[in-house]
């Protein structure tokens, strides 16, 4: 198993590069309410405060997270704490897939809601959770996020082929081959990093706050957001060489500039 101590933090020992910042439109997807909440919505607070334009995209409702409450109870509770937060870091627009939580299934129908969603919102990066079995610091990755990442990785090229789900046009939905990089959050071997020292730190935790519903129902498992991000987040600021950061595993699309064999 990885550790903590095996990585040197978040970073892996090493130093990263920032990740670009040239680009106006983003679409975080995520499995659940929170998923994105979990230091990623720190980075979305650094962008939104550019400028740039963050659309959320959720699989589920979040129904089965709750063991107290029955999921016809707790999915529309998620639903309007995953909203409350995404304010709390700019995002004004979050939509739902409603896959069934807890057993989403990697498949066309996912892909094709992905997708749909893509060529709609046309981004020109799209943020994710990661898809592996062992996340950061080797913990286990619950099985709708790794579903769910994989299927946003994959849907990222299909929204640019017309003959993938060509159904789609007949909802006015052309081709979108616009992604330039797919960012994957929570893996242990990160290739870029986010500052979020200061003031996105703290809208991105103000956005974990939010579910405190969620939070609560936890039980012994729960904590303070506040203490929580900042750790993370320091952690894995000195692989950027910063106070606190965000680190992600960044998977190129399209070229920056000519080809190789053509320089």
């Amino acid at each position: 198993m990885t550790t903590l101590d095996d990585v040197s933090g978040f970073g892996a020992g090493t130093t990263l590069p920032p990740l670009p910042e040239d680009w106006q439109r983003c679409l975080a997807v995520a499995a659940h309410p929170d998923d994105i909440e979990y230091g990623t919505a720190s980075a979305v607070a650094r962008w939104t405060g550019q400028g740039k334009q963050v659309t959320y995209l959720l699989a589920t409702r979040g129904e089965a997270g709750i063991d107290a409450l029955h999921p016809d109870e707790a999915g529309p509770l998620r639903e309007a704490e995953e909203r409350a937060g995404a304010r709390e870091v700019g995002v004004e627009t979050v939509e739902f897939l409603d896959h069934r939580d807890g057993i989403i299934e990697y498949g066309p129908a996912l892909r094709r809601d992905i997708v749909r969603a893509i060529r709609r919102h046309r981004p020109e990066i799209v943020v994710t959770g990661a898809y592996d079995v062992r996340m950061v610091a080797g913990v286990i990755n619950q099985a709708d996020h790794r579903v769910v990442g994989l299927a946003t990785l994959d849907a990222a090229r299909d929204a640019g082929n017309r003959w993938i789900f060509p159904e789609l046009a007949d909802e006015g939905l052309e081709p979108w081959g616009g992604v330039r990089r797919v960012c994957v959050a929570g893996t242990d071997r990160p290739t870029h990093g986010v500052d979020v020292t200061g003031e996105p730190l703290e809208r991105g935790i103000a956005s974990l706050a939010a579910h405190a519903e969620y939070t609560k129902g936890l039980g012994a498992q729960g904590f303070d957001p506040g203490p929580f991000l900042t750790w993370a987040a320091r952690q894995g600021g000195p692989a950027l060489g910063v106070e606190a950061a965000v680190l992600f595993d960044v998977h190129q699309l399209a070229f920056e500039g000519p080809p190789p064999w053509e320089q």
